[in-house]
């Protein structure tokens, strides 16, 4: 059965999920308005319908799927419901379980939980649409033979986001912390040593921190308010969240890579020691 799905909306991820739907027949929408043509041009490619607004979108629409910075998802969700919409609402946002929760609230019972894993899904076996609620097999069968390979987790109605935030915590974090390292021995003016010891004790390690530069510098701008999500849902169940926090320090420090291609790690290090600026949440 094809849908009208309304995709908010097609940047690098999600992009890829409204293509996924759109190669199994789905007529996939997407709100012109406030994008730019970086966006436009992706869109164009994999074949999205534009519309002007965003209530013009949610006129056609059957359901709502929400891929956005996190801290863009609860108002997102509320600009939806306040004009009315009456389908099925997938925020596949990288949020706490207790942002979750918050708009599961303003949603109601069309409201269904996902956590995107895995890089952008244009290759099969790549990437995982994990998702939780009364609803989330609907969402999962709008998936069936596309590259996105959609799961439901029973539980919880929000199981899909605490997954989310438990995997993210460790890729993300542990890359966040590696960066931070190399800044660290920069400053102490120890990196050869530190290279060195590495190479010795700890192989591949140099080479991961500067793979990491290079693949994390231009999309941390993305990562910080997840991490401050991540940082959330650990306060909420009893741990400490600063880790996280931190991490979400450093990769707003990155700010200025923004879509910059391939920066190396003297870049990466130069802008985590030099760039200033408040990060009060």
């Amino acid at each position: 059965m094809t849908t009208r799905c309304l995709l908010l909306h097609p940047g690098a991820m999600g992009v890829s999920v409204g293509a996924a739907l759109r190669g199994r027949g789905h007529d996939v929408m997407w709100v012109r308005a406030g994008r730019s043509d970086i966006t436009a041009h992706r869109a164009d490619a994999a074949a999205l319908r534009p519309l002007p607004s965003l209530a013009a979108g949610l006129a056609e629409a059957d359901h709502v799927i929400s891929v956005c910075p996190p801290d863009a998802a609860l108002d997102q969700a509320q600009r939806v419901m306040e004009a009315g919409f009456a389908g099925t609402y997938v925020d596949a946002n990288a949020v706490s379980p207790e942002t979750a929760r918050e708009i599961a609230e303003r949603v109601g019972e069309r409201y269904v939980d996902a956590g995107l894993i895995g890089p952008p899904a244009w290759k099969a076996g790549s990437t995982r649409l994990y998702l939780s609620g009364t609803r989330a097999r609907d969402v999962a069968g709008w998936f069936d033979g596309s590259p996105l390979d959609a799961r439901v987790l029973e539980g919880s109605p929000v199981s899909a986001s605490a997954l989310k935030m438990c995997y993210a915590a460790f890729t993300k974090g542990s890359s966040a912390l590696l960066l931070g390292v190399r800044a660290l021995a920069d400053q102490a003016g120890v990196s050869d040593a530190l290279l060195a010891e590495w190479d010795l004790s700890l192989p591949g390690t140099r080479e991961r921190s500067e793979g990491t530069a290079r693949n994390t510098g231009p999309k941390a701008w993305r990562f910080e308010g997840e991490m401050r999500e991540i940082a959330a849902s650990f306060e909420a169940a009893g741990l400490p969240g600063g880790f996280h926090a931190a991490a979400a320090e450093l990769f707003g420090r990155l700010r200025a890579l923004k879509d910059r291609a391939d920066p190396d790690i003297a870049l990466v290090i130069e802008q985590l020691l030099t760039t200033n600026r408040d990060f009060a949440s």
